[in-house]
């Protein structure tokens, strides 16, 4: 714990030299570290997706660091302190943990914790705070439509048994199929936006990360593609002049290699 304590109070005295005598700190805002902290957060999330532990601690650094900064401008503002920070998310865990700092029981279910996490959101200013607040804007479409679906199944909003979302799938695989022959361009767009949606929330009831399973097949498919590509290149042709059916030679190759 000294070890621990001692490292972090290293980090605040360094971010103190660094916002008195460094050109570059001394200038920054909360606003011009934002797109900062995001680009952050998503090399953090690359190094969890490829399980990369030693990138996953350096990322780790690079957001605390943020963090540290963001505290440090506030500070500097008479608005909040690290203390600050520190002691909100202290107050705020104990409170919504009352099964393991009060006397509340869960019988140990996962699913009623967040259920208690959630009803206990909506206490916390008088019961007047709505169930879909706090769900940034700005956060990518297929992340917020796992975190709206999360929080409106938090309050009971949710299928009775998780195979009925499959009718739901079908429904709106079928009103597509209806609107693509109608073609009309805005309902097209609006039923692939329901069918995301519920694909989206079948994820959800299998225990399946939407996002994390989405870039699992990007990541594949650039694996896949890169190679068609350097073996066509390795051959002297181009990727122009391949009909399909060639391309398909090298893009089962690298189906074969990766098992």
């Amino acid at each position: 714990m000294q070890k621990k304590i001692a490292a972090f109070k290293e980090l605040l005295e360094i971010m103190d030299e660094l916002r008195e005598k460094c050109p570059w700190d001394k200038e920054q805002t909360l606003e011009s570290l934002r797109k900062l902290t995001i680009e952050e957060t998503y090399e953090l999330a690359d190094a969890i997706l490829q399980n990369d532990l030693e990138m996953v601690k350096k990322e780790l650094g690079d957001l605390m660091l943020h963090i540290v900064f963001y505290s440090k401008i506030g500070s500097e503002k008479g608005a909040f302190d690290m203390g600050d920070v520190l002691e909100g998310i202290n107050k705020k865990l104990i409170y919504r943990h009352p099964h393991v700092f009060g006397d509340i029981d869960v019988d140990g279910s996962a699913r009623k914790v967040e259920e208690n996490w959630e009803a206990l959101k909506l206490k916390e200013k008088g019961g007047n705070k709505r169930v879909l607040e706090g769900v940034p804007a700005a956060m990518p479409a297929l992340v917020k439509a796992n975190r709206i679906q999360e929080k409106a199944s938090g309050v009971g909003f949710d299928w009775e048994y998780k195979e009925q979302v499959w009718d739901k799938v079908k429904e709106e695989i079928n009103e597509l199929a209806h609107e693509i022959n109608q073609v009309e361009k805005d309902k097209i767009k609006a039923e692939f936006g329901d069918l995301f949606f519920a694909m989206v929330n079948a994820a959800r009831l299998y225990g399946v990360d939407p996002e994390a399973a989405l870039e699992r097949t990007n990541l594949k498919f650039i694996k896949r593609f890169n190679y068609l590509e350097s073996q066509t290149l390795t051959k002297g042709k181009s990727l122009h002049d391949m009909s399909l059916a060639e391309m398909d030679v090298y893009w089962e190759e690298a189906k074969k290699l990766e098992s």
